[in-house]
């Protein structure tokens, strides 16, 4: 190992982060704080507001918070947010009736709530600000496919937004339950391991970017997977050792890079280090599971957390397949991120940044 004090980290970066987003999996899991069960008023309330956007010629991709008021749930829905981007970085949201209320009014609820956390932006490049998370039959062994679209597991990675939100329409027959680890947590225990491989996770690696190319762009981004930023004064600082350290990574789109000749190679050092990544991201000590049921919503703050999905084997009855709705949202209150961000993000304005650019500028919120 070399020595620790020629090691290069990034200036103000602690040794080891002690904040709420630090927690380890077995800890969290023997708690149910982080479970919110949405009450018979409430549900009424939800219902209520989504009443004007049950007529189908309705589009959702113009549905925002201002026109789906939510004044029982708003206190409830403001701690939320403020857990997700400043506390543990995960919520889960239960009780949402879809069996009774059917895709649609599901689907308007779910929408309209998680407006009140942040604004909807584009999954892909039709625009997609309502996705659909099921097995189309496709492998991830096309550079084209993105993993949520098979039966697979995902493995630990983050999405590109500041919040990803999912509700369960339908489980599988088995597998496919949600599994979470801290990325400050990763950080921690990497540092004490090994920090010669904890420092190169600070460097540049190629993403690919499967096929969802922005004009002019690469098809690959250049981001680290560790990313250590202190706020500007204007955006109210960071947390109490006044930074904020924020992770992208998705192992197998590193991997998939390499088949572009220009992408920078990975170096033997890098390997291991995401090797080193990956095990910790698989350890029971740290990460732990949790499986969706019907009418679950869960939230999760990409840049405090990574996330997972393990494999599943679906019903034969095309009704009764695996199916979750997706939200990538942009609060306007979420913390500032470094430039380098740019190449993934496009424009970083509160609010507005993350997603997959559409194709056409148009977003869209198909309900299949």
């Amino acid at each position: 190992m070399p020595d620790s004090a020629v090691l290069s980290f990034p200036a103000g970066l602690p040794t080891r982060i002690e904040d709420a987003s630090a927690w380890y999996g077995p800890a969290m899991a023997a708690r149910s704080d982080w479970i919110e069960t949405l009450s018979s008023a409430e549900l009424d309330e939800l219902a209520f507001a989504s009443e004007p956007w049950m007529d189908e010629r309705f589009d959702l991709a113009a549905l925002t918070k201002e026109k789906f008021l939510l004044r029982t749930l708003a206190d409830r829905l403001a701690a939320t947010l403020d857990e997700l981007l400043n506390g543990r970085g995960f919520v889960l949201w239960r009780g949402l009736p879809v069996e009774q209320w059917g895709r649609r009014r599901s689907a308007v609820a779910f929408y309209g709530l998680g407006a009140h956390l942040g604004n909807a932006i584009s999954q892909n490049a039709h625009g997609h600000v309502l996705g659909h998370v099921r097995d189309m039959g496709l492998s991830s062994d096309d550079p084209n496919v993105r993993i949520y679209q098979t039966h697979e597991r995902q493995t630990f990675h983050t999405d590109s937004a500041d919040l990803v939100g999912l509700l369960c329409l339908q489980t599988a027959r088995s597998g496919g339950a949600s599994a979470l680890v801290s990325s400050a947590t990763l950080y921690n225990e990497m540092r004490a391991r090994r920090p010669e491989l904890a420092e190169c996770l600070f460097e540049p690696l190629a993403t690919d970017r499967r096929g969802e190319v922005p004009a002019g762009a690469k098809p690959y981004f250049e981001i680290p997977v560790f990313n250590w930023h202190i706020p500007s004064p204007a955006s109210g600082g960071g947390s109490g050792h006044g930074g904020q350290l924020s992770a992208i990574y998705q192992r197998q789109y590193i991997d998939s890079a390499q088949r572009f000749a220009d992408a920078p190679r990975l170096s033997a050092r890098q390997v291991e280090a995401l090797d080193l990544l990956d095990a910790l991201t698989n350890d029971p000590a740290l990460h732990f599971t949790m499986e969706l049921r019907r009418g679950d919503m869960q939230f999760v703050h990409n840049h405090a957390l990574l996330h997972d999905r393990t494999a599943f084997v679906d019903w034969p009855e095309p009704a009764r397949r695996r199916h979750l709705l997706r939200l990538w949202l942009a609060p306007e209150s979420a913390r500032e991120l470094p430039a380098v961000f740019a190449q993934r993000y496009g424009e970083l304005t509160l609010g507005r940044r993350g997603g997959v650019p559409s194709a056409d500028g148009r977003l869209r919120a198909a309900l299949d």
